[in-house]
């Protein structure tokens, strides 16, 4: 059984992966100007496996609607292209034969608002996530002091504990989607 210090850190630890797997979906959100992260979920197939394209490609913004994608061997050019119009992100590449220029267009009114819904989504996910964890170290606490290996007040104060850093954690979350939903908007 874990102690009080050990439940803590690992729900701790948790919230934190929760948290850095939200940062990952948030950046593969669009925005109107364009970020490397906008093509980081990509994959392409290539020497019989799907590859990350940053594993392929040095990805970079020289402006701030463009996207400018240098594959390392320019014989893997085909494939990128590919996956870049299979990845349904909306933009179409540009393939000069050494690198493909993605044109990032300002977003419609819709696309903003689909783009607002799905980080609701994905910040929604991260809060079940942290409760779950906190529903996880709440049993943990109540099994160890049935097992009378805490006593009662060491479980109460571990779940006081795993609260207030559930409330942290989940402000993170509403803090990030705040941020994101306010570069959606504005740009």
């Amino acid at each position: 059984m874990m102690s009080v210090e050990e439940t803590l850190v690992d729900a701790e630890e948790r919230m934190d992966k929760a948290i850095a797997v939200l940062q990952h979906n948030l950046s593969g959100i669009r925005t109107g100007r364009a970020t490397p992260g906008l093509v980081d979920s990509i994959k392409v197939d290539v020497y019989g496996s799907a590859t990350p394209l940053k594993q392929l490609a040095s990805v970079g913004t020289p402006e701030p609607q463009q996207i400018v994608i240098r594959p390392y061997d320019t014989s893997t050019i085909k494939e990128i292209e590919k996956a870049i119009v299979a990845g349904d992100l909306g933009l179409n590449p540009q393939n000069d034969g050494r690198m493909i220029r993605l044109n990032v267009p300002p977003l419609s009114t819709e696309v903003r608002k689909k783009m607002v819904a799905r980080i609701k989504e994905l910040s929604e996910e991260a809060k079940i996530s942290i409760r779950n964890i906190r529903r996880d170290a709440n049993k943990a606490a109540d099994t160890a002091e049935k097992a009378k290996e805490i006593s009662e007040d060491d479980r109460d104060r571990l779940k006081e504990e795993v609260q207030e850093l559930t409330k942290k954690f989940e402000a993170q979350v509403v803090e990030m989607a705040k941020a994101r939903e306010d570069e959606v908007t504005e740009s």
